[in-house]
């Protein structure tokens, strides 16, 4: 008779890399035999699979998750939670982060949230909190979050040194970065209103998905656009398979990226396209995605091939705005040749702007966007990594062309444009800055977060969007009706249909 199981506590690590052997096709009895744990154990991770990930992404920490063993929740969970989103954000945005301002806001959210009782954010709370989330001491102290030039140094020196020391090349370093897009944004005569279709004539409400675009430092291998979209399946798409798509395309009833989807773009589309080209160049298949601190991106535990070697490595909050490549001009280049693409198209089929606006679509606008990533050129991409890696400067020389879209030059194709002969380089130049600002995360306000936190969320349709983008309005008149009716009549009788008059 076999002595009774030893009785093992598995890691948060451990139980993301079940997840992981599970999604792979591992079998539960295999892997509770590997773990030492029962397969009742195996089955109650594969359930709260979802959980564990949520809660792992939104660590802080490789070697704190290696130990926890427990999600413990905090005895004021709805404070936690709000918390912890209003955490992630100020890191994203880079600002200070400090022990007395996370008491101050814990203290506001607590009674912002109704909640009953005292609270005294005291150290204790403080140190259990980032317990909680796994947060390294560091990024709760008080940090120079201001783009200081020395941080952007000491970074940089630590990058090349970590690259030497891992012996990746260029062509293995990699950056991503998510940005809105006002896809459906048009220029007018006098002035452009943020995220408006501002065509004369014309009023519609704001058109925006978020795109995630990914490159290597050489800037030879640019992966698919990742685009996030409000509906599963646009009516634009009609029978379009969404595989078939120019994009890698996912849908978030805001829009917007969330940890979700860039897990699963992680997993199903950067490590099998890296793979894939590295092994074309006869290179190690081994790299490192360069990220900023966005709420929407998982925790590096999270973000890893199954054989370690294809992982993520993030940016300090204080410097990502400074030297993030995509950041550098890179994405900026991408939307002006998007939207002056838009605009050579319009000229193309000899329409006036309103026309063009009115037939436009989210699928014309997926085509236009990744040629216009397509159209962005290598060495504007590995220029940009100049701070970071300055050797890709020197080896680039000086063979540089400049790629300028201005508002001077989108003027001069807009000179045959119906109605727009005149408009001023200063507002197309304000047209094509629209969204250069616009993240690609949701950024909730102090109400936001509660309501969040108490478990409320807004109710909408995943095909609200297709009411906007595929319908607007119109008025059609008697006559049009009834040719309309005409014709379909005609149909009908070609058919050999019978039908009432």
């Amino acid at each position: 008779m076999s002595g009774k199981r030893k009785r093992v506590v598995l890691t948060i690590k451990d139980k993301l890399d079940i997840i992981k052997k599970l999604e792979d096709g591992g079998s539960s009895k295999q892997l509770a035999v590997i773990y030492g744990i029962g397969e009742t154990t195996v089955r109650d991770i594969r359930k709260n699979k979802e959980k564990i990930i949520t809660y792992a992404s939104s660590s802080d920490s490789t070697s704190l998750l290696a130990k926890r063993k427990s999600m413990k929740p905090s005895m004021y969970e709805e404070l936690d939670r709000a918390m912890l989103e209003w955490f992630n954000q100020q890191r994203a945005k880079g600002n200070p982060i400090s022990g007395p301002i996370c008491a101050k806001r814990a203290e506001f959210f607590f009674y912002a949230l109704g909640m009953d009782g005292d609270f005294n954010p005291s150290a204790g709370w403080l140190t259990r909190f980032k317990q909680r989330h796994s947060i390294r001491e560091i990024n709760i102290r008080n940090e120079r979050l201001n783009g200081d030039e020395t941080a952007v140094e000491e970074f940089c020196n630590h990058f090349r040194d970590f690259i030497e020391q891992e012996n990746l090349q260029p062509e293995q370093i990699y950056n991503a970065d998510e940005t809105g897009l006002f896809w459906k944004c048009l220029p007018s005569r006098t002035a452009v209103v943020k995220g408006k279709c501002t065509v004369p004539g014309h009023n519609s409400g704001e058109e925006r998905i978020t795109v995630m675009c990914c490159t290597n430092a050489t800037g030879l291998h640019k992966l698919k656009l990742c685009v996030v979209g409000k509906a599963r399946k646009p009516r634009s798409f009609k029978s379009t398979d969404t595989f078939n798509l120019p994009v890698s395309y996912f849908s978030q009833k805001g829009a917007w990226m969330d940890l979700s989807i860039f897990r699963q773009w992680f997993d199903k589309i950067f490590v099998p396209q890296v793979r894939e080209y590295l092994k074309s160049k006869g290179l190690q298949e081994k790299a490192v995605l360069l990220l900023d601190n966005s709420p929407t991106h998982p925790n590096e535990n999270v973000l890893r091939s199954d054989d370690g070697q294809i992982f993520a490595k993030y940016l300090p909050p204080n410097v990502a705005s400074l030297i993030q490549p995509l950041g550098q001009g890179v994405i900026a280049t991408m939307k002006r040749n998007y939207r002056a693409g838009l605009l050579h198209n319009n000229l193309e089929e000899g329409n006036d702007l309103k026309s063009f606006w009115k037939k436009l679509t989210l699928l014309d606008a997926l085509y236009e966007i990744a040629m216009a990533w397509n159209f962005v050129k290598p060495v504007t991409i590995s220029r940009a990594w100049k701070q970071i890696l300055p050797a890709m400067e020197e080896k680039e020389g000086l063979d540089f062309d400049e790629e300028d879209i201005s508002g001077a030059t989108v003027a001069t194709i807009l000179q045959h444009t119906k109605g727009l002969e005149n408009v001023t380089p200063e507002s197309l130049e304000k047209w094509l800055e629209i969204d250069s600002t616009e993240p690609g995360y949701e950024v909730l306000t102090d109400s936001e977060i509660i309501r969040r936190a108490q478990g409320q969320t807004d109710e909408s349709s995943e095909n609200d969007e297709e009411g906007i983008e595929l319908i607007p309005e119109k008025h059609i008149n008697h006559t049009t009706a009834l040719q309309w009716t005409e014709n379909l009549l005609d149909y009908l009788e070609q058919q050999g249909i019978t039908y009432l008059c």
